[in-house]
């Protein structure tokens, strides 16, 4: 009896080990291109960006309570890291925090792109079922992507610190009303503004070519980073003013979003993730497909 009581955590744990190792395993394993068949690229416009929303919104109809668990959180997460600028004497990395947060969207929309992909093949899709989807062959390439724009989340946060003591000095503001004044009334808070927005233009231009397919790419075929980036910077390529535009409307829907302490995010950003899926349905087309996905 004192063996069987004692041999069942142990057994237990075990099997609990091996199971871990066998999804890190696959997650490395996953790390490179299994499928070495390219995707073909395909042209799309302003029609193919408006179906993809229209599809967006019925996705998100269709789904409302499993999608609004996804995304609660990021709302939060972007009032907290405003709190911390106010509270940490920051003030100056208020904006830059705002804005640049989007560059992580692609990340927070990883369970929307899964329920538009499940929905899409006729499944039952629920929040349960996207978050199990990310795992095993799919989690190694994600999580390297993540990093990837966490680091360019992380730098774009360091060359707007460089750009404000550049401009305005290198001493902390403690008052927002002070920090509204200088950067606003001055010479130099609008060399800051112009100067910053350039450069974020700069980050958010390159978080868009690396990404615009590149998540809903992984989810959708066994393919390694370097083809999904690869895909996405040929989307770009060969569609520059149709990416361009939907960049500009996942700007706008973003901003305004976040303008109401980040709750209108709770509807902006599942509409497009959702989006983001059938975008990359109608932009990419794999040899297996007879045709193309138009909803």
């Amino acid at each position: 009896m004192t063996r069987e009581t004692i041999g069942n955590p142990i057994s237990w744990s075990a099997q609990r080990l091996a199971g871990i190792g066998h999804g890190l395993s696959h997650a490395v394993d996953g790390m490179g291109t299994h499928d070495m068949t390219r995707p073909q690229v395909n042209t799309i416009d302003m029609t193919d960006i408006r179906a993809a929303l229209r599809a967006g919104v019925e996705d998100f109809t269709a789904l409302r309570s499993d999608i609004l668990f996804l995304v609660i959180l990021y709302p939060v997460i972007g009032f907290i890291m405003a709190v911390w600028a106010f509270n940490a004497g920051q003030l100056h990395l208020l904006f830059p925090l705002v804005a640049g947060f989007p560059l992580m969207g692609p990340v927070a929309a990883l369970g929307l792109y899964e329920m538009s992909r499940q929905r899409e093949r006729g499944k039952h899709a629920t929040w349960a079922s996207a978050l199990h989807a990310l795992r095993g062959r799919v989690l190694g390439p994600v999580l390297a992507l993540a990093a990837m724009l966490a680091m360019v989340f992380a730098v774009w946060l360091i060359a707007a610190h460089v750009v404000w003591i550049y401009t305005m000095g290198p001493e902390p503001y403690q008052s927002l009303t002070t920090f509204l004044r200088d950067t606003l009334t001055t010479s130099a808070g609008w060399e800051m503004i112009l100067i910053g927005c350039a450069v974020g233009f700069v980050f958010a231009a390159l978080v868009l070519c690396m990404t615009i397919v590149s998540f809903p790419m992984l989810l959708d075929r066994p393919v390694g980073v370097p083809m999904a980036i690869a895909t996405s910077l040929e989307v770009t390529r060969r569609n520059p003013g149709t990416v361009a535009a939907w960049g500009l409307i996942v700007a706008a829907s973003l901003l305004l979003g976040s303008i109401p302490l980040f709750v209108g995010l709770i509807v902006v950003l599942p509409i497009l993730g959702h989006a983001t899926w059938h975008l990359y349905r109608r932009a990419v087309t794999w040899p297996d497909q007879r045709m193309r996905l138009h909803r």
